[in-house]
């Protein structure tokens, strides 16, 4: 009976180094917390650069997510140092709410377990200001956006307006690029569909161009032609006006297709009827308020099906007007044609105005050559018409063909093409070949006369019958054309062949 309270005595008799010990642990905390409230209230340079964010702890399963990348997690635990309300007043916005894990309730804010993480995020670099240069050594990244665009001299700026052709032709201000509205008629659904038209009207008087573009809905090329001719304009140096439609068959633009939605080929019903077919209305209602104005046409158009063309100019060089209007497109190929019935370019030219058609490139696919080539073609003619200065050098002049022949295909099969675009041929050469892919018989494309490929089609299959290769007959003969020394300034001069046996051969595209 006499050990147990010796015992229990025993149990609360604390040595003297134990609590040497304990003393020597609450002074290094005392220290401790003392010098970091120190640091705190005096931050270096290197702590002022970086931002702290106050946040509850979390499991160790959880992940802190931050915007930034973090350099390094300090956690303090202990009884003394707790998450406080007035901090969460203080700074509400630097507390992202935390949802704890499935099973577990929210922990307290008055919680004894709570722990409070110093998260110090590594602080943004800071942006160069706008008006700042780089320096010769310094190399600015380009911006892939931006790479992508042509180089114009000048980028106009557009006047945004809802008048509707023709009223609203003459009432434009000067020197200004502006946009106006053609309405196409009723839709499907019965409303009217607006198609945007960009005009620029120059400082001072003078003829008034139209460009036009996607008649049909497919040829995409057009579209980018018109949009950089007329932002590259300067409206204050032009002498007259620039009406350009970059997409004249908004429907059938709209279903990439080259028809509209009753199928019907627009360009088969120019110059229109009020009374007749969707087609030959919205013809009808697009020459009279957009093609009557104007003192010049030039139609953009492309390859058609799976087609592609050389840059080429279709015209009726029987009419002396436009024959002038040729002229001006540079080094620019020239196919004689006097435009099937119902095409906007043979209309127009019965109208009086002088009109040819632009082909370049195949369709559904931006060629940026192409459109380089019909951007530089376009400022040479109206720098020929008086109206915009900007000359362009070219190379050597094309031919001008009299006479053209499409290349068919005999048989069913997989067209493999041999002869390039714009390549020179003989008769007898083997343009393509057409392989049957299940008996392997192959039919060679022979071409039937001496020309030059100025459209062909792009590799495929076809049907029997399908138009491959269009050649421009340079000359009668195989004769004439072997008597051109290769490479001479003569092989460029403008040809008058006219084959009597091609010349009722359909134009495919």
């Amino acid at each position: 009976m006499d050990s147990q309270p010796d015992q229990q005595t025993d149990r609360k008799r604390v040595s003297p180094g134990s609590a040497a010990r304990q003393a020597l642990v609450v002074i290094v905390c005392l220290a401790v917390g003392y010098f970091v409230n120190a640091v705190g209230d005096q931050p270096s340079d290197a702590q002022e650069e970086q931002s702290q964010i106050i946040v509850k702890a979390l499991p160790a399963t959880e992940t802190v997510e931050s915007g930034d990348e973090i350099d390094s997690i300090a956690a303090v635990n202990s009884t003394a140092v707790q998450s406080s309300p007035s901090v969460a007043e203080a700074r509400p916005d630097t507390i992202p709410a935390i949802n704890p894990p499935p099973g577990e309730s929210p922990a307290s804010e008055t919680s004894p377990s709570q722990v409070s993480k110093i998260i110090q995020r590594r602080p943004r670099a800071e942006q160069p200001a706008a008006s700042s240069a780089p320096s010769g050594d310094e190399k600015t990244p380009a911006d892939p956006a931006q790479a992508e665009l042509p180089k114009l001299e000048y980028t106009s700026t557009l006047n945004p307006g809802a008048a509707a052709l023709p009223e609203g032709l003459d009432e434009l201000e000067p020197g200004t690029l502006s946009r106006l509205t053609w309405h196409a008629g009723e839709s499907l659904y019965g409303s009217s569909v607006p198609t945007p038209v960009l005009i620029a009207r120059g400082e001072q008087d003078g003829p008034t161009l139209c460009l036009t573009a996607a008649v049909h809905g497919d040829e995409i090329n057009g579209i980018e032609t018109v949009r950089r001719v007329m932002y590259a304009i300067d409206p204050e140096k032009l002498k007259g006006r620039v009406i350009g439609v970059p997409i004249v068959n908004l429907q059938a633009f709209e279903r990439h297709s080259r028809y509209l939605p009753d199928r019907r080929d627009l360009n088969r019903f120019f110059p229109g009827n009020t009374n007749g077919s969707s087609a030959s209305r919205i013809a009808r209602s697009f020459f009279d308020h957009v093609i009557a104005p104007c003192d010049a046409l030039v139609d953009l158009h492309t390859g058609s099906f799976h087609r592609t063309n050389l840059p080429q100019l279709r015209a009726n060089l029987d009419v002396p007007e436009v024959v002038e209007l040729t002229e001006g497109f540079g080094s620019t190929v020239i196919l004689h044609s006097e435009g099937g019935e119902g095409t906007l370019r043979a209309a127009a030219t019965r109208a009086g105005i002088p009109a040819v058609t632009l082909e370049a490139g195949e369709p559904l696919r931006i060629d940026d050559k192409a459109v380089k080539h019909s951007t530089k073609a376009l400022f040479t003619l109206m720098n020929t018409m008086g109206m915009y200065r900007r000359p362009s050098l070219w190379g050597n002049p094309e031919p001008t063909y009299y006479g053209s022949l499409w290349v068919r295909a005999d048989k069913g099969g997989m067209l493999m093409g041999n002869a390039k675009l714009g390549k020179r041929v003989r008769k007898g050469d083997v343009l393509g070949t057409v392989v049957d892919p299940i008996t392997n018989q192959q039919q060679n494309l022979l071409a039937p006369a001496s020309g030059r490929v100025i459209g062909m089609a792009l590799n495929q299959f076809v049907m029997p019958g399908y138009a491959a290769f269009h050649l421009g007959i340079e000359a009668p003969s195989l004769e004439e054309l072997e008597s051109i020394p290769e490479g001479s300034a003569a092989e460029f001069d403008h040809s008058v062949a006219q084959t009597a046996e091609f010349e009722n051969e359909r134009d495919d595209s």
